[in-house]
């Protein structure tokens, strides 16, 4: 069974390979850390973190389609999928190590917006992070979607500002709202009976994860067995657990996001659970 699992997980790892990533930009190295110099700002500082606090520097870029989410494949690092589509709707941003955090960043919502460049607006526009920047310009760095770039822009002039390139933008970390929504679990290709892969998404407020559990059920259709079982993080926004022995569904899946609120999904994945399925939960933050 060992096998099986290392075998589902290898293939989960190409796939991820196999996905578009932000792409690299044309910038000056000792440029961008001369216009951050003095102001402060450190890769592993916790300004990120903080909601609805004092507008930070950084700077962005655009990859992908002009008016498109980003990846050809409307995905990314997070493992996030459909991103053109609700609650995403290609508001979405690649975010280097600070913003995006080893995947535990995935789903993060930002404010952001821009005044230095004619084109900009001005007006703060929300994105959500779904994707890691592997090359960033400045100590935080956003490579948005090319719909979300241009509408930093003022009216009419959203291919102007994508011609600009690299520009300068100041954001601040708010909670994120997913309105109709409950939080979801997306059961990933490869999951067998020994190794167990979920996504995690739509979490309102914090937005992201940094702990998952797993419970198992003592028979399809007994009680739970009342141990709950920690998960690893695989990548971006997917959780796995392999195991020695045949999980038992229906399973209860745990959650905690950064500010340290738990929220548990009772039997959120059924007995005859599926690969490659989406389950919704009855739980939310909000």
């Amino acid at each position: 069974m060992g096998s099986l699992s290392s075998l589902a997980a290898a293939a989960v790892f190409l796939s991820l390979l196999a996905v578009g990533h932000c792409a690299a930009a044309d910038f000056n190295a000792t440029d961008a850390d001369a216009d951050f110099a003095g102001n402060g700002v450190d890769f592993n500082s916790s300004d990120a973190a903080v909601y609805w606090g004092p507008w930070t520097k950084a700077r962005a870029t655009w990859y992908g389609q002009p008016n498109g989410a980003g990846p050809d494949d409307n995905g990314g690092a997070c493992g996030f999928k459909h991103t053109n589509q609700y609650p995403f709707m290609s508001m979405t941003s690649c975010g280097n190590q600070p913003l995006f955090k080893d995947g535990k960043g995935c789903g993060s919502c930002y404010k952001i917006r821009c005044t230095k460049d004619q084109s900009c607006s001005g007006r703060s526009e929300t994105v959500i992070i779904t994707d890691m920047n592997y090359y960033p310009v400045a100590p935080f760095h956003f490579d948005l979607s090319g719909t979300a770039f241009g509408r930093l822009a003022k009216p009419g002039l959203n291919d102007k500002l994508r011609h600009s390139g690299i520009i300068d933008i100041e954001f601040t970390r708010v909670p994120c709202e997913f309105p109709g929504l409950k939080i979801g679990f997306h059961v990933e290709e490869y999951s067998n009976p020994v190794y167990f892969a979920v996504l995690v998404e739509y979490e309102d407020g914090d937005g992201d994860v940094v702990q998952v559990d797993l419970m198992e059920s003592k028979t399809a259709h007994g009680p739970p067995t009342g141990r709950w079982t920690p998960m690893r993080e695989s990548w971006g926004s997917i959780w796995r657990l392999d195991t020695n022995h045949r999980l038992q569904a229906p399973f209860s899946i745990r959650i905690r996001n950064e500010s340290g609120k738990t929220l548990v999904a009772n039997n959120v994945i059924p007995a005859n659970w599926r690969p490659n399925t989406f389950y919704r939960s009855f739980v939310q933050y909000s």
